[in-house]
């Protein structure tokens, strides 16, 4: 019965506010899809970071796990491709008789830096649509409630004697696109601030595991001329 009435105001709605409610709809759809593509995408990343963590911490040459690693011919996760970014432009620059300690760690530790920003793009992906619904849903919504109320006035103003039932579908157009504005807004924004949460929790597990693969590259560079 509701999903009937609902059907008939918005088949009787004026254009605008049908226009209204068809966008509300379209952010809707596409907002719970980011959200739920990037839930499953941000727990892979935390389950993987454990993992490498766990292989990286277990004891196994660092060079056999590089290897391991570029020869399993799969798409790196993003502890993996910090740690092959770092590893690799400091097995370059170890190679180099003339390099200073201090140029090992700094180049290690910039490409380790640019593969953290790439890696932290994708991780973000579409984040800021859920942003930018959450804080425009309601006044979009709230224009159907103008125009809803705006119309109830017309014919208010047309006619000698006002009944209920000659504003009822102005006013209900008028409710309708405020309560879908919200039912939009409400999710994308809880959404937004949960999966920037997450994201910002991944990013510092990863930040701290640069900062400790920096401390052993450390202990290598003294240790020159082993390769």
């Amino acid at each position: 019965m509701t999903e009937l009435r609902f059907i008939d105001i918005f088949i009787n709605a004026s254009l605008l506010v049908q226009g209204v409610i068809v966008l509300l709809l379209g952010f809707s759809v596409t907002s719970w899809a980011i959200i739920i593509q990037q839930a499953c995408r941000l727990n892979k990343a935390n389950r993987h970071v454990i993992l490498f963590e766990n292989k990286f911490w277990s004891g196994i040459n660092l060079n056999h796990l590089y290897q391991e690693i570029v020869g399993q011919g799969q798409a790196l996760t993003g502890s993996e491709q910090i740690f092959c970014a770092g590893f690799k432009e400091f097995s370059r620059l170890h190679a180099i008789n003339n390099c200073a300690p201090t140029a090992l760690l700094e180049g290690a530790a910039r490409a380790m830096r640019i593969a953290f920003h790439r890696y932290q793009e994708t991780l973000e992906g579409y984040g800021s649509f859920l942003a930018t619904v959450g804080s425009v849903s309601p006044y979009i919504g709230l224009l159907g409630t103008v125009w809803g109320i705006l119309q109830a006035f017309i014919a208010l103003g047309s006619v000698q004697q006002a009944t209920l039932q000659m504003v009822a579908p102005s006013l209900a157009e008028s409710l309708i696109t405020t309560a879908i504005g919200l039912c939009v807004a409400i999710p994308a924004v809880i959404a937004y601030n949960r999966s920037n949460t997450q994201l910002s929790q991944l990013e510092q597990r990863y930040a701290n595991f640069m900062e400790e693969f920096i401390i052993i590259l450390h202990r290598q560079a003294i240790a020159r001329p082993s390769s």
